[in-house]
């Protein structure tokens, strides 16, 4: 097993052009075997350049065309899906040296005269007699039933319902989440659901007592349940169900995505389409996904890496081996910009590559700097060449 300090001494040599084929093979096994790898080959990275930077020592101009250079050597065969895998590291490198030096030297520029500026959208909070509220993230509020009832608090991104049960009639709240924006509801019984954009969760203000515990899911949000063994916490959606005691999983069932995915962090749930029966119920265990197709009745489970997942509950984007296409859609809804993509074939094409929390700008520099991805930005819409 490789050492930390060897990895160090591995990285720098990666990082300077200085390793060879056998040492470059080595630190990729190192980064393949888990995600903590990969966190400290990213850390030390922009560490290292920050302090060299602030020191003058570092020609960020030279050392970005060094390693876009390397990458760009592999193009045509990154391009046919055979690319050496050392090369998504140096991907994961780049991105942390164009979010730094874009931002020190303001060089994050459109290819035209026209800026990208990502539409603003309101989240809605509907209560159950269909009145419409405007929940506004950067303010606090009370949130109040049809009777004019305090039933919880808004603190910024965050609603809070009171820990109180309800003797009477289910009350559903309904909040939309619209792209370009992330929000967190604390349900009555204590559970936390991170909403993504895109996202509509609908939900009683009060959980009854003696009844299982349900909620109404389209997009992706990402669920800590509260336990309570007496009464079982389900989340529908249009394609798939997920049933648990107290866990946490990410679930996506967006109505524009082929497939639905569970992705389970920790405890135990089980999945099933339309009615639960003995037959139909997929169980799932930590660092399991389970997936089905749109139209399709199996449930199909493999193992993960859930951190590639969940990053989004941070503001990161993560994309492995994902299809072009794909990858375009995510940014779609995470900056709440329309791409048009006109090359069919890139839209095929498989990238691995990670963002945390930077501007589009960043994004769409990144594309254009390390493969070569032109696009215009015409009437606020990026159209891929």
């Amino acid at each position: 097993m490789m050492t930390l300090k060897k990895a160090e001494r591995l990285i720098v040599k990666f990082i300077t052009n200085q390793a060879n084929l056998e040492e470059i093979q080595a630190l990729t096994e190192w980064l393949d075997g888990n995600m903590d790898n990969q966190m400290v080959f990213k850390d030390f990275v922009k560490t290292n350049y920050a302090i060299d930077y602030a020191m003058n020592t570092f020609d960020s101009e030279a050392t970005k065309k060094d390693l876009l250079q390397k990458i760009r050597e592999e193009n045509n065969v990154f391009l046919r899906r055979r690319f050496q895998s050392y090369l998504k590291y140096a991907a994961v490198l780049v991105i942390g040296l164009s979010a730094f030096y874009f931002y020190q030297n303001n060089s994050v520029l459109s290819q035209n005269d026209e800026v990208l500026i990502p539409r603003e959208e309101l989240i809605t909070l509907q209560s159950d007699n269909g009145e419409v509220q405007v929940i506004n993230p950067a303010t606090s509020a009370s949130i109040t039933n049809k009777f004019g009832q305090i039933v919880g608090k808004q603190d910024k991104n965050k609603i809070m319902y009171s820990d109180e049960e309800s003797d009477g009639v289910l009350a559903y709240n309904t909040i939309k989440i619209p792209y370009g924006k992330r929000f967190q509801v604390a349900l009555s019984d204590g559970t936390i659901v991170h909403l993504n954009s895109g996202t509509t969760l609908k939900y009683p203000v009060r959980f009854l007592k003696n009844q299982n515990r349900q909620v109404f899911l389209t997009g992706e949000a990402f669920f800590e349940v509260a336990k309570d063994k007496a009464h079982p916490f389900t989340v529908n959606t249009q394609e798939m169900n997920v049933e648990v005691l107290g866990t946490k999983f990410n679930m996506s069932s967006y109505p524009e995505d082929v497939t639905s995915e569970v992705v389970l962090v920790e405890g135990s749930v089980g999945l099933y389409k339309d009615q639960k029966t003995t037959n139909n119920l997929v169980k799932l265990t930590p660092g399991l996904k389970g997936s089905n197709t749109k139209g399709q009745q199996n449930i199909f489970t493999e193992k993960v890496n859930t951190d590639i997942y969940t990053a989004w509950v941070t503001g990161s984007l993560v994309f492995k081996n994902m299809p072009f296409d794909a990858i375009i859609k995510k940014l779609e809804r995470h900056y709440n910009v329309t791409f048009i993509n006109k090359n069919k074939t890139l839209g095929k094409e498989v990238f691995s590559a990670r963002f945390d929390n930077e501007p589009i700008a960043v994004v769409l520099k990144f594309l254009n700097d390390s493969y070569a991805i032109n696009y215009k930005i015409k009437d606020n819409t990026i159209i891929i060449q």
